[in-house]
C-alpha cells in the first residue's frame, strides 16, 4: 500500500471479504475482537516521502493494528538504494503469499513487485478514480497509463520499465492459473473473468460515526492542479464563487495540495483550511460535517454517498469547465472527469452544480 485510501479499502475488503472465524461468523463488537479474524494478514507500507501521505498512513496503519493485522512498514524511497533493498526484503514474503493485495496497478513500485509474486490470487483494492481507469484498460488491453498522463509520449525511462510494465498487467489479467479480484467503490465494468466485490463501506461505518451534523457547507479540495490538469487561477476563481453560492466554512484539504494554494485560498476566501489526519470517509464519518458537502470531480463522489448512508448528509459535485484545463492536460482528461461525475449523478442521484451565478445553477 502506498496511499492512506488504499490502507483504508484493505480495511475494507477484509471486512467484507473474511467474516468467518473457523466457518463461525465472528463477534466483533470492537477493534480488538477482530485479531483472530485478521492476524494471518501482513500489510505492507511503501511510504511515499510527502509528509502528509505519510501522516495519514501511520494512522491507518495504526488502525489496522487495531484490527489484528500485522503492519510492516518499509521506507521504500529512503535513498537511491531503498527500492532495492526493499524489494531484496519482501521477496521471501511475496514468493510464500497464497494472496496479493495491491492498491495501485499503475505504480511502477508495485508493478517490480509482482514481478516477484507468485501468488495464484491476486486482488486490486479501491484506489478511486484510478480504478475506473485500470479496469478500463485492462478490458480493452491497452498499457496501463494514468489518466492525467494519457496523450503524452513516453520518456526514456518510460521505455526502459516497459518489459516490467508488460510482466506486471500480464500478471493483472485472469489466466486458468490465476484469478483477480477488483474490490471497489467506483462503477466499473470488470472485463471477462476478473471479480468484482462492491465496497458498501461497511467497516467505516461499523467503526466510526454516526457523525454530528452542522447547519453549513464544507468543500472537498482535488489535486488536480497539482497534477497540472486545472489552471491553478481558475481554480481558485471556482472555490470562491461556490463557497459564496453555498455558504461554505471548511475546505478539507487533499493531501496533495501545496502549502502555497491553500494560504492562497485562504486569503482569498476566509475559508477555515483543515488538512484532515486520516481519509475523508472517515473524517466525514466522524464528524462534524456540514450538511452539505461540495466536491469537484474526485474519488469521494462515489465513496462519501455510501459512507455517510442514513446521515442526511447532501453531496453536490462541481463538474470540470473545459475552459480550467491546462495546456499539458491529457486530451483524455475532460471525458475522463465528466464520466465520473456523470456516473456519480447516476448511481447516487448526485446534484450537479456549476461555479456560476445562483442562476445559472444545473440540475
Amino acid at each position: 500500500m502506498e496511499s492512506p485510501v488504499q490502507l483504508l479499502n484493505v480495511l475494507e475488503w477484509a471486512h467484507s471479504t473474511r467474516p468467518l472465524l473457523n466457518g463461525v461468523p465472528a463477534q466483533r463488537t470492537g477493534p480488538g475482537d477482530a485479531a483472530a479474524v485478521h492476524d494471518d494478514l501482513t500489510v505492507v507500507v511503501l511510504s511515499p516521502t510527502d509528509p502528509m501521505s505519510r501522516g495519514q498512513l501511520r494512522r491507518m496503519a495504526e488502525l489496522a493494528r487495531d484490527e489484528g493485522m500485522r503492519v510492516r512498514w518499509e521506507e521504500a524511497r529512503g535513498g537511491p538504494l531503498a527500492p532495492l533493498q526493499t524489494i531484496a526484503g519482501l521477496s521471501s514474503l511475496l514468493r510464500g503469499a497464497e494472496r496479493i493485495v495491491i492498491g495501485d496497478p499503475f505504480s511502477r513500485y508495485v508493478q517490480l513487485l509482482l514481478t516477484v509474486a507468485r501468488s495464484r490470487d491476486l486482488v486490486v483494492v479501491d484506489d478511486g478514480t484510478a480504478t475506473m481507469e485500470f479496469v478500463s484498460q485492462l478490458a480493452s488491453g491497452e498499457r496501463l497509463v494514468r489518466w492525467h498522463r494519457r496523450g503524452s509520449r513516453a520518456g526514456a525511462r518510460d521505455l526502459l520499465f516497459a518489459p516490467v510494465a508488460a510482466s506486471a498487467r500480464r500478471r493483472l489479467t485472469p489466466s486458468c492459473s490465476r484469478t483477480v479480484e477488483v474490490f471497489s467503490a467506483m462503477p466499473v465494468e470488470a472485463p471477462e473473468a476478473v471479480t468484482v466485490t462492491r465496497n458498501t463501506f461497511g467497516w467505516t461505518r461499523s467503526r466510526f460515526g454516526p457523525p454530528r451534523i452542522t447547519k453549513g457547507a464544507d468543500m472537498v479540495g482535488t489535486s488536480l492542479v497539482e497534477t497540472g490538469v486545472v489552471d491553478p487561477e481558475r481554480y481558485l476563481e471556482a472555490v470562491a464563487t461556490l463557497a459564496r453560492t453555498h455558504g461554505v466554512t471548511r475546505y478539507f484539504a487533499h493531501r496533495r495540495e501545496s502549502t502555497e494554494k491553500l494560504h492562497t485560498l485562504h486569503a482569498r476566501t476566509g475559508l477555515e483550511i483543515v488538512r484532515p489526519d486520516l481519509p475523508l470517509e472517515l473524517i466525514a464519518r466522524r464528524g462534524p460535517v456540514g450538511r452539505t458537502v461540495l466536491s469537484f470531480p474526485s474519488t469521494v463522489v462515489h465513496t462519501l454517498p455510501p459512507a455517510l448512508d442514513g446521515t442526511g448528509v447532501r453531496l453536490l459535485v462541481c463538474d470540470i469547465d473545459p475552459a480550467w484545463l491546462t495546456e499539458k492536460a491529457s486530451p483524455r482528461a475532460q471525458g475522463f472527469l465528466a464520466d465520473v461525475t456523470g456516473t456519480a449523478r447516476d448511481a447516487h442521484g448526485l446534484r450537479m452544480v456549476a461555479a456560476r451565478p445562483p442562476d445559472c445553477l444545473t440540475a
